[in-house]
């Protein structure tokens, strides 16, 4: 039997929704913002390979688990397009930007075959749970300062990510059987997840103003990311910052040195032959927010709705 959840929430988004979710670390959700359009398209990619793959499964308790890991996708890529459409609705360039990563992703499952589409969502999700602790270790700076409809949307969907954390590796090995080649794919796959993410900040940079954004894609991607963790941690002085156009908060500022250490080791990890996803150590908040659920708090308003459980 698989210990996954499917919960159903009904997360609500309208014209309100602001942009720029989280002012006090506007990098941060930046960055957020481009995982909720990785979201629908990488999800998307998921259920349709997920279901390509359960009917060559022998083991009938796999097949459960991933059942129960494409409805929890399913679920998660739903709520990703209401945040979206909002966003769009307020910015309508954007939507060029949502339509570019579906195809990148349709792309994959039209040319490439099973056993690269489950490599590449296995590779994916073991970065999530390293990636995620760090994430929600901080949430008091990184979600609880923002609005908190969208806030509660990723708090959900990252805790549930941790929940099912193992899954897409078990369907992996069910189908596929061979660790050396899901570390083969690697490259590939974080070039193209690297590629997709730099066009969806590209396109925030062309659609929505820079004063509703408040952050830009030099600050966020791949590179900028790495550029201003290191340069944020290194006793610099003010002067210089300026000329080198560092303005704090970085994204994972909140971060100590030492769990960003840790982060880029993990991430390291989950790539080699032989991963175990269930061995990482996971964020406390994950439990935080199982209870509140399971107490009957609306979760599409956390905080809100939450402030007694502890």
């Amino acid at each position: 039997m698989t210990d996954l959840h499917i919960r159903k929430i009904d997360f609500r988004f309208d014209e309100t929704i602001p942009f720029q979710w989280l002012p006090s670390h506007p990098k941060f959700g930046l960055m957020a913002n481009a995982i909720s359009i990785i979201a629908i398209a990488f999800e998307k990619f998921i259920v349709t390979s997920t279901r390509r793959a359960i009917p060559l499964i022998k083991d009938p308790a796999v097949a459960e688990e991933a059942e129960a890991f494409l409805r929890q996708e399913a679920q998660h890529a739903k709520n990703h397009r209401k945040h979206v459409a909002a966003l769009v609705g307020q910015h309508p360039g954007l939507q060029q930007t949502v339509d570019a990563a579906v195809a990148s992703f349709d792309k994959i499952i039209e040319t490439e075959p099973l056993e690269f589409q489950l490599a590449y969502t296995a590779d994916l999700e073991a970065t999530f749970t390293p990636i995620f602790k760090v994430m929600l270790d901080h949430e008091d700076k990184l979600f609880h300062p923002g609005d908190e409809r969208v806030a509660s949307l990723f708090l959900w969907h990252f805790v549930e990510e941790v929940e099912h954390r193992s899954s897409a590796l078990i369907i992996y090995d069910a189908v596929v059987g061979n660790p050396w080649y899901r570390t083969k794919a690697t490259r590939k796959v974080f070039r193209h997840v690297n590629q997709v993410y730099r066009e969806i900040l590209a396109g925030f940079d062309e659609h929505v103003p820079a004063n509703i954004r408040q952050a830009e894609y030099r600050n966020v991607s791949p590179d900028g990311v790495r550029r201003e963790e290191i340069l944020a941690r290194l006793p610099i002085p003010t002067a210089w910052r300026d000329r080198l156009e560092m303005f704090p908060p970085s994204p994972f500022a909140p971060a100590s040195n030492l769990e960003m250490l840790t982060l880029v080791y993990r991430l390291l990890l989950s790539q080699v032959p032989n991963h175990k996803p269930a061995r990482e150590p996971l964020p406390s908040f994950a439990d935080i927010w199982f209870r509140s659920y399971d107490s009957g708090h609306d979760v599409t308003r956390f905080y809100t709705s939450s402030s007694t459980v502890s």
